[in-house]
């Protein structure tokens, strides 16, 4: 059985527009006021990275490898997605700006430093039942590595486990719990308590599935989808290439499409004369079986290299979800219909497999990796994970399915010299019970895909949600004084319950964090209980 969950992902989405719409003017003068020091950082570092102060979007359409050489030379942006574009959560004094217009947004006083002025010390109190003011952390908009730095290395690691033994001890975490933090800027370990033990680590596997993926394929990498015309005949093969992302809705919202590539298929077929084709599929770059080992569940899609909307039978984008029993069928049935919608007269499709003589007639292209990796951790979606595992092997000489997508996965981090004593991989997604995970190993993965001399990684920083604010954690931490300060990846099956990812202090320090605990038995509970280990972490000046 598994918990989902992105429910509070669905709830909070209004709430957050409206946050959206009111946080927007203060956001961008916050921008303007962040480019010049960002700037200044770019001239040091080089001339590639000086184009980070230019313009940016939401997400960007092309991102490329140098994008994230320049987020490299930021913990700002190693630490929050968008942290230019989005304008927070950090000004230039390192305020946070994010939570001080949720609570504009929420027309509530509270959130800011309320006049402080330079009394750094958060003794300050706010008025009963008005949020708390958000402590004032030094700005953390510098280089891991450059000199004068004011992300400092943390130290202290008794006062560290002073605070962290008693909340790891709370009986909601179970019988037994593993935890580390590390100093991002060090690599010095602060606290760990039975890191090097494997757990069982549900969706934080998906931390391990970027690092690999980015790793093997680099984060400017596209799926691609494509319609082939096999010469001397009306034959014309959909072929998967594996693009989780692909979509049939009218709206791609900038994903490949389903649509787009029909509406190409059908002009190329249009100037060679034919309106009527015989229509088949190709799934042939995925081997082994589709089904999950958990069975069919609305958790995970069949994992085939040809899917449409991640064979979602209703208008969900993300979460648990009726899925389709044959999903590619469905997206080739799908492509058929808007083949007859340009007047082609198409057969009901079967599979196939493309020969190598078939003529590509058109194809389209996912976004890069590095927004593929981003959208998984955001949403923890299952099914791009599955996908991902099975790119790795398949660009690793591995067999494209669950066995080979996992001895991928563990092969990709040995390469990175990352600690994988008493890890195991069985899938990509962290649905199947079997994998093993230690604490160790995610905080290695963390502060590796931190490293400014691997910025192919930093998606797995910026994917990671947002405390507060974004994806699994968008309902979480918005009353405890860490939304916008802790970003992790849940994970989360019955009796399961884990969390990791990064946070800063309240003296500045960037840290990665891991916490894995097994046999919880109320769930609601022992995601509490992180939530408070993770927010006590970032509240702590354990110097």
């Amino acid at each position: 059985m598994v918990v989902p969950e992105l429910r509070g992902w669905r709830a909070a989405r209004p709430r957050l527009e409206r946050l959206a719409r009111t946080a927007r003017p203060p956001l961008t003068r916050a921008a303007r006021s962040v480019r010049p020091g960002l700037a200044r950082l770019a001239r040091t570092a080089g001339p590639r990275i000086a184009r980070l102060a230019g313009p940016t979007g939401s997400r960007p359409a092309r991102t490329r490898t140098w994008q994230y050489t320049a987020a490299a030379a930021t913990a700002g942006l190693a630490l929050a997605a968008g942290a230019v574009t989005a304008a927070g959560p950090w000004d230039s004094t390192g305020q946070r700006t994010a939570e001080r217009d949720r609570a504009v947004a929420l027309e509530r006083s509270g959130g800011t430093d309320h006049g402080r002025g330079s009394d750094t010390s958060a003794t300050s109190r706010a008025p009963a039942g008005e949020p708390k003011p958000a402590p004032s952390a030094g700005a953390v908009l510098v280089g891991l590595d450059a000199a004068g730095a004011t992300v400092k290395s943390a130290s202290g690691a008794k006062s560290l486990r002073d605070v962290l033994d008693p909340l790891l001890g709370d009986a909601a975490l179970g019988a037994r719990h593993s935890a580390a933090v590390v100093d991002a800027a060090t690599g010095r370990t602060l606290y760990e308590q039975d890191g090097g033990q494997a757990f069982t680590p549900a969706s934080v596997t998906k931390i391990a599935t970027a690092v690999a993926a980015l790793s093997a394929l680099g984060p400017d990498h596209r799926f691609t989808t494509r319609a082939a015309l096999e010469p001397d005949t009306r034959e014309v093969v959909l072929v998967g290439g594996g693009d989780p992302t692909l979509t049939a809705r009218a709206d791609a919202q900038g994903w490949a499409s389903l649509r787009g590539l029909a509406d190409a298929t059908a002009a190329a077929l249009a100037q060679r004369g034919l309106r009527e084709v015989t229509l088949s599929y190709d799934t042939t770059l995925y081997a082994g079986s589709d089904l999950h080992p958990i069975g069919v569940n609305d958790n995970v899609a069949r994992v085939t290299a040809l899917t449409a909307d991640e064979g979602r039978t209703d208008a969900s984008t993300s979460g648990p979800a009726p899925r389709a029993a044959d999903p590619a069928a469905d997206a080739a049935r799908a492509f058929g219909r808007f083949l007859a919608g340009h007047g082609v007269k198409v057969t009901d499709p079967g599979p196939s497999k493309a020969t190598g003589r078939a003529q590509t007639l058109a194809s389209v292209s996912s976004p890069p990796l590095s927004d593929v990796v981003e959208r998984m951790l955001t949403n923890s979606d299952n099914d791009i994970a599955e996908a991902l595992a099975r790119q790795t092997a398949a660009a690793t000489g591995q067999r494209a399915d669950f066995a080979g997508g996992g001895r991928a996965i563990a092969a990709q981090l040995k390469k990175l010299g990352l600690p994988l004593a008493g890890a195991q991989f069985h899938d990509g997604s962290g649905l199947n019970r079997a994998d093993r995970l230690t604490a160790n190993l995610l905080t290695a993965l963390l502060r590796t895909a931190a490293d400014p001399a691997r910025p192919g990684l930093r998606p797995v920083l910026t994917g990671l949600p947002v405390a507060g604010f974004t994806g699994t954690l968008a309902d979480r931490y918005a009353a405890d004084g860490a939304a916008g300060l802790v970003r992790a990846k849940t994970g989360t099956l019955t009796g399961v319950n884990t969390l990791a990812g990064t946070t800063v202090d309240r003296d500045g320090r960037l840290l990665v964090f891991a916490f894995l605990t097994d046999g919880t038995t109320d769930p609601q509970a022992a995601q509490s209980a992180l939530d408070t280990t993770a927010t006590t972490l970032s509240a702590c000046g354990c110097a």
